[in-house]
């Protein structure tokens, strides 16, 4: 917590409520002077305690949950998202208050008004009560790893209209927060799902045996053995055709890290390739049709 800032919201917080509790006289002299005085000196009361209870319930939250300063979570962004929910109702009520229009009278009477508005802006409103349902449920969180529909990567953020997350080419994909609710969502993180499958198909008149190309394929991942289960290994034959087989690389990483397991498809994949080329400088004939990954 920046204590600074929280003091620099502490002291007239303190000082502008003990006014008006235990000096009542005085807080009367000052705001009888201009009528929208009181209205403004209230607004501040209630922002800098509303601010203030904010940064007390994010202070505690990442104390007991021990994050840094920086780290920010599902639960942090949406006390800041409910935070700026708050402070637009009360800065419309302040706004309505200084020509004394009454918010209930005033919502009773364009109530038509209101209900077209209401059906106008229906789908931002459905996005902002889906990303608060989002940021305190325990479905999906900040940095992890998910699918949902046909985007897969990582969440970087969860705002109050829409969810950003970083695909597999570096490209940032915002979502709206109601196509996430209410989709399909694959998340890999919380599902612990730690193997690895690459799948390929080699012709058959170039392979020598499946055990010489199983321990190439481990041979080549020898650098990040230490991040891996040992004995996790696995060739599998998916199916065997009239002229090449289709193929099953399978291993399986100590914890999820995205970041390393693109790297060793990526070895993976080229390993594959090199044998072939090795095997074709042999004198004999090879076809590598590489399929899309699947995770399992």
């Amino acid at each position: 917590m920046n204590y600074l800032s929280t003091f620099s919201k502490v002291i007239p917080l303190v000082a502008l409520v003990y006014l008006r509790m235990f000096e009542p006289a005085l807080w009367g002299q000052i705001t009888s002077t201009h009528s929208t005085l009181e209205l403004i000196l209230n607004y501040f009361v209630f922002v800098l305690a509303l601010q203030l209870a904010i940064s007390l319930l994010s202070f505690y939250y990442r104390k007991r949950k021990k994050y840094s300063a920086a780290k920010k979570d599902n639960v942090i962004n949406g006390l800041q998202n409910l935070y700026y929910l708050i402070l637009t109702g009360a800065t419309t009520m302040t706004i309505l208050g200084f020509w004394n229009i009454d918010a209930r009278t005033l919502f009773t009477t364009l109530s038509i008004v209101a209900a077209a508005i209401a059906i106008i802006s229906k789908d931002y409103l459905v996005d902002i009560i889906s990303g608060m349902i989002i940021s305190f449920s325990n479905e999906i969180s900040i940095d992890d790893y998910v699918k949902i529909g046909e985007h897969k990567g990582k969440i970087i953020d969860i705002n109050l209209t829409k969810i950003a997350l970083i695909n597999e080419d570096d490209d940032i994909v915002f979502l709206p927060n109601n196509k996430v609710f209410s989709g399909e969502i694959v998340n890999f993180t919380k599902g612990h799902i730690r193997k690895v499958n690459i799948e390929f198909e080699l012709d058959l008149r170039f392979l020598k045996t499946i055990e010489e190309l199983e321990d190439d394929l481990i041979n080549c991942l020898s650098d990040y053995h230490a991040q891996m289960e040992e004995d996790k290994f696995l060739l599998r034959i998916v199916n065997i055709n009239k002229e090449s087989l289709s193929l099953k690389f399978q291993f399986q990483l100590l914890q999820v890290n995205r970041e390393i397991e693109r790297e060793l498809r990526k070895m993976t994949v080229r390993r594959v390739v090199n044998y072939i080329k090795r095997t074709q400088e042999e004198g004999l004939p090879a076809l590598l049709t590489p399929i899309p990954p699947e995770e399992s």
